[in-house]
């Protein structure tokens, strides 16, 4: 299929799970992805699997949180493959657990600065590239955890994913008129290393409607449709991807 053929896509957090079912994804519907995760090792690995099927990829490790890693991804994109279409604001972590008033600030912020600020971070690098070329299609990946429902010992969590839906009405309002789409898929439970031990894995299964966890294709299948000409109208907004969860709370 071809359903991104010649775009140009950046992909943070794509040295595993979803990120990297993105990446692989989008190569395979015909997209040049630029990959980026702190791990430069793992990386290369997805650029060489992603040559060996035929596509286009190179990479920079690099934190989110820090803003000279989304210019050098936009520059990468540009040098390489001369546009930006796409960005998949994916890399994020869960931090250190526990009630709120047991979290510290150095903590707090660290969640925060890489959840919610290194989205911000690589949308005011990303979209000044997408005007350039014509439009482009912006997504974060959130979670339901702050959304529809809290979770013990996981509010900067999410405080942080929450706080990118607020991100994505300011984008569609500030851009869309310019051809910039800004929408984030809310997961629940997927397979991925984060979710845990198999004992964890269940019991996160017995939340969602359809009793078990996605696996990151099935995420990385809405990023497509989010990214693709089939979502031209969608912006502002967010797509649970998440087996029923919030619709059985």
């Amino acid at each position: 299929m071809d359903l991104l053929k010649d775009k140009v896509a950046i992909v943070t957090g794509a040295s595993s799970g979803i990120g990297r079912a993105t990446a692989l994804l989008f190569a395979a519907e015909g997209a040049a992805v630029v990959l980026n995760a702190r791990g430069a090792s793992a990386l290369g690995e997805i650029a060489e699997e992603i040559a060996d099927m035929g596509g286009r990829a190179c990479q920079f490790a690099g934190d989110v949180a820090d803003p000279a890693t989304h210019s050098e991804l936009v520059g990468l994109a540009i040098e390489r493959y001369g546009r930006l279409d796409i960005a998949v604001n994916n890399a994020g972590i869960v931090g250190p657990m526990g009630p709120i008033a047991e979290i510290a600030p150095e903590d707090w912020n660290h969640v925060l600065g890489t959840n919610l600020t290194g989205a911000y971070l690589g949308a005011r690098a990303q979209i000044p590239a997408m005007i350039a070329g014509g439009g482009g299609a912006i997504l974060f990946t959130s979670t339901f955890v702050g959304t529809s429902v809290g979770m013990p010992g996981m509010t900067a969590y999410g405080a942080s994913k929450a706080g990118l839906m607020g991100l994505v009405k300011g984008i569609t309002a500030d851009y869309a008129l310019q051809g910039i789409r800004a929408n984030a898929i809310l997961p629940g439970g997927v397979d991925t290393p984060a979710a845990g031990n198999r004992e964890q894995k269940e019991w996160a299964a017995g939340l969602h409607a359809m009793k078990r966890i996605a696996e990151p294709v099935e995420i990385a299948n809405v990023a497509l449709f989010l990214a693709s000409p089939m979502a031209s109208f969608v912006t502002g907004t967010a797509l649970f991807a998440d087996g029923g969860n919030s619709a059985v709370k």
